[in-house]
């Protein structure tokens, strides 16, 4: 039996997945809201293979934002016409900016554990909608994943969560 687990980022909400949870047979949409709260560490402490939750130059643009030691919510972090196009409408925009967190910038200064082989036997998928996630579908199919690239935007799941299920579905075989 295959099982969909949906998780959106940590400056977003659930709300990002939910239209796309709405299509799939046994999906589910866990909720990281708060996850910042608390402070650090965020994550389990690094003893196997230590991975960056962003990459420095990622950082430098965060550092740019954060004022003391916030971010803004992450849809005011890149111009409106930028932003405008990843909502299909007022509705869906207003649900996920909603939810939005102001996490503290030290949640992406972190480095989380990733032991070896946590993705070894396991059927896994990536699915690109573009840029700047190149490099991370590169990385996932360097490690055995099926990538597929459904052309969209950030966001696409919202824009068409009709095309983004069939993929999804598509990659779980």
């Amino acid at each position: 039996m295959t099982v969909h687990v949906l998780v959106h980022s940590p400056a977003a909400g659930p709300a990002t997945w939910a239209p796309v949870a709405e299509r799939l047979d046994r999906s589910s949409t866990p909720s990281l809201r708060g996850i910042g709260d608390a402070g650090p560490p965020f994550a389990p402490e690094a003893r196997d293979g230590p991975t960056a939750v962003a990459t420095p130059e990622r950082l430098a643009f965060l550092r740019g934002l954060a004022t003391a030691g916030r971010l803004p919510p992450w849809t005011t972090w890149f111009d409106e016409s930028e932003v405008a196009p990843m909502f299909p409408d007022a509705r869906t925009r207003q649900a996920v900016t909603g939810e939005e967190p102001e996490l503290p910038l030290s949640y992406y200064e972190q480095v989380v554990a990733v032991p070896p082989g946590w993705d070894d036997g396991i059927r896994l998928g990536y699915l690109l909608f573009g840029a700047p996630y190149d490099r991370v579908a590169e990385d996932a199919r360097e490690r055995g994943w099926q990538v597929s690239h459904l052309p969209g935007r950030h966001l696409h799941q919202l824009v068409d969560p009709d095309a983004v299920a069939r993929e999804i579905a598509r990659l779980a075989g």
